[in-house]
């Protein structure tokens, strides 16, 4: 209940039949009301507690001259929101597209992630070290959550996802567009693949596309198929008199799933047990660090010294494509924000000569400086800096200091080279693996017609895109396709040239043909000779029909 209180100038009037106890509950009143008029400044309190004040019944003489003055209540102190502990309560936050959407489009990719719980596990696990990082730019930039969870749709968060049309890391940059927003590409390092740089490129990115488009379904549209082909599809629209929205139009089958994945992503995130999911808890907090390496670093050393193990480094510094950090930059590493300190002071007390290992060379009969650069899996222009060269000429006996892998190349196994050997080993249900050196006037066009595969899945086992260079001298595995019966039986033979063989008829004789007996081994001549020791792929449930 609320009591209107005298202005200053007001006088209380009691009425003399009053009871003692009136009299007294008045008083204590008035007294109370005197110290609150001292404290407001005379003047009028909107509310007081009914169930701690008495009710007392009092008349009040109004002068005309005088009028109360109302008073606010005070502005209620705003809530503070207790700070997330799991990132994906932070996206929840921070969601704001259009996740209400119920398009078809969106149902059928809503079924497909509401029954697979394993991929959702895999994702978190993958998402765990750079998670943070993406949703600080994020918020940064003030666009909305759901673009933290774009890698999940482009590349289930594997940092070296690798598609068949040149698209490279977590955000599947092209070349081009790598290019574009200053993401280097060479042989020792790929800026699609950096995590800090490509996350801070692809967010850029997004926040051009929607200030063009000015919504975010056509933006995500235009990242994925780029924004020449959503424009294209616009202005077609528009001239049809259709509408305009990504949901009306006419665009590639990849691009119209794309958008609706992230929207079905959006919902799940949002409610995740509305659709059945669990999504494995990821801490709300920074898990790397930058450190400056001030210089190239052999990776063997940099794991040793921050003490982690050396894939753990490689998967935090993805862009990185060889043993050691590039000669020329980025000179930094992430590592762990626990072992970023020790790590940053063992490497000050690194003594130069021990950042990498070094090998003396004797120049062979044969030796060109690019031969020796692949043995060394280096560079030619590594080798010419180190050694005060001006150009690539070399003579027999000459030594060269050679910066190699402290540990072996092998042990580096997400090194670009290693990552492609272990593609290449991928066994193939069905077919047998040939090792097949690239010619001169080569492509994957002309290999695939000679073993008769396919030009995507020929880049696909070498881990490349078929737009990718080839090189001569560049070992590719091609895997073949048996003789079509389901009960074949490949095996590799190595058969001897005898007196009187020809191609033909060894091959007649293995049931192949000479065009494979020479691809199997890279013959620069169609001569053969007794005693030369040939390769076979061979059926053998048909190798003597």
């Amino acid at each position: 209940m609320s009591l209107s209180q005298p202005s200053c100038n007001e006088k209380k009037s009691v009425n003399p039949t009053d009871s003692k106890s009136e009299k007294k509950s008045i008083a204590k009143l008035a007294g109370t009301a005197a110290m609150m008029l001292v404290l407001t400044g005379c003047q009028t309190v909107n509310e007081i507690d009914a169930e701690s004040t008495p009710v007392v019944q009092k008349k009040v003489v109004h002068q005309p001259a005088a009028k109360a003055k109302k008073v606010k209540a005070p502005a209620p102190k705003p809530v503070v929101e207790k700070r997330p502990q799991d990132l994906w309560e932070r996206i929840r936050r921070g969601l704001g597209m259009q996740l209400d959407n119920n398009h078809p489009w969106v149902m059928t990719e809503l079924r497909w992630y509401a029954k697979n719980q394993g991929y959702f596990n895999r994702v978190a696990d993958r998402s765990a070290p750079y998670l943070y990082f993406i949703i600080k730019e994020a918020e940064e930039r003030g666009v909305p959550l759901e673009l933290a969870l774009m890698p999940v749709v482009e590349s289930a968060y594997d940092p070296f996802a690798y598609s068949h049309a040149g698209a490279s890391g977590l955000w599947q940059f092209m070349p081009a567009t790598g290019s574009d927003y200053g993401l280097d590409q060479n042989w020792w390092y790929d800026g699609r693949r950096d995590v800090v740089a490509a996350t801070r490129a692809a967010l850029d990115y997004m926040v051009r596309l929607h200030n063009a488009f000015g919504d975010w379904e056509l933006a995500l549209a235009a990242f994925n198929s780029g924004p020449g082909r959503v424009q294209r599809a616009i202005n077609r629209n528009r001239s049809e008199g259709k509408p305009t929205t990504f949901w009306d139009l006419g665009l590639p089958r990849e691009t119209t799933a794309y958008v609706p994945k992230l929207i079905a992503l959006g919902k799940i995130v949002r409610d995740p047990e509305k659709y059945g999911i669990s999504l494995k808890a990821v801490p709300n907090k920074p898990y790397f660090a930058k450190v400056k390496t001030g210089g190239q670093l052999d990776m063997a050393k940099a794991a040793e010294l921050s003490g982690i193990s050396l894939n753990e480094l490689y998967r935090l510094n993805p862009g990185l494509n060889r043993w050691s950090t590039p000669p020329e930059g980025p000179h930094q590493l992430l590592v762990p924000v626990a072992k970023a300190e020790a790590f940053n002071t063992k490497l000050a007390k690194l003594p130069v000569e021990d950042r990498l290992r070094w090998k003396r060379y004797t120049v062979q009969s044969g030796d060109s400086l690019s031969t020796i650069a692949r043995r060394y899996d280096t560079r030619s222009q590594l080798i010419r800096e180190v050694n005060k060269m001006d150009g690539d000429m070399i003579r027999i006996g000459q030594s060269l200091l050679i910066p190699v892998p402290a540990n072996g190349k092998e042990n580096y196994t997400l090194t670009a080279s290693q990552r492609r050997k272990a593609q290449q080993n991928s066994n193939v249900s069905g077919r047998y693996k040939v090792n097949y050196t690239v010619k001169s006037g080569d492509s994957f066009w002309t290999i695939s017609r000679q073993f008769n595969v396919g030009i995507n899945e020929l880049a696909r086992w070498n881990n490349m895109a078929p737009r990718d260079t080839l090189r001569v001298g560049q070992k590719l595995a091609v895997w073949s396709k048996g003789s079509g019966n389901s009960d074949s039986i490949i095996r590799r033979v190595n058969y001897t040239v005898r007196s009187g063989d020809s191609l033909s008829r060894i091959a007649n004789r293995f049931n192949v043909r000479v065009a494979q007996i020479e691809n199997w081994n890279n013959f620069d001549s169609k001569y053969i000779h007794p005693g030369q020791l040939l390769t076979l792929y061979v059926d053998v449930t048909r190798a003597y029909d």
